[in-house]
């Protein structure tokens, strides 16, 4: 039995050297990949000679699209990931990308959709990603199938982010 024990140790060791590398591996991707996503959306914007918002508040627009809502249900629907989204809408609201309401029902509680200037930054964001999608699969090798692979395998690892979050594992 001690003999079992020790093998069963030595194998889970061996899976966790071998599984580690390649753990960090693809957290450095994720990071590296919203970087570069940034790094993509700040280009586009240069080119259009746009410098008064960033990527991440061109995303944040993105995302809003056609909704109407608040600051919380930002974050709650994984809108905007970020610990100063307060920051970010106010500047938006300042510069005219968003407008913000009062709501009828709750005093308390702020209601943003975007203007008609935040709806054109939207729309950029949507045409560069249709832009990619015309040639990711012949330049990029990624087909829908590989993406649905990817897509399950990221959301497993969100969920199992959120319940060490969640569960204190």
């Amino acid at each position: 039995m001690n003999n079992k024990s020790n093998t069963a140790e030595v194998i889970k060791d061996d899976r966790e050297v071998t599984l580690k590398p390649l753990y960090l591996e693809a957290v450095s991707r994720v990071e590296r990949l919203h970087r570069r996503l940034l790094d993509l959306i700040k280009d586009e914007f240069d080119r259009m000679g746009w410098d008064d918002i960033n990527p991440v508040q061109a995303l944040l627009m993105f995302n809003i699209g056609d909704n109407e809502l608040t600051a919380g249900e930002l974050r709650s629907r994984g809108y905007y990931l970020g610990s100063n989204v307060s920051y970010n809408l106010k500047k938006l609201v300042d510069t005219g990308y968003i407008f913000q309401e009062r709501s009828r029902a709750d005093r308390r509680s702020v209601r943003i959709r975007l203007s008609p200037k935040g709806e054109e930054v939207a729309e950029v964001i949507d045409e560069l990603y249709d832009r990619h999608l015309k040639s990711i699969e012949q330049v990029g090798g990624l087909d829908n199938s590989q993406f649905e692979q990817l897509n399950i395998a990221l959301g497993r690892l969100e969920r199992f982010w959120v319940d060490q979050i969640l569960y204190k594992l």
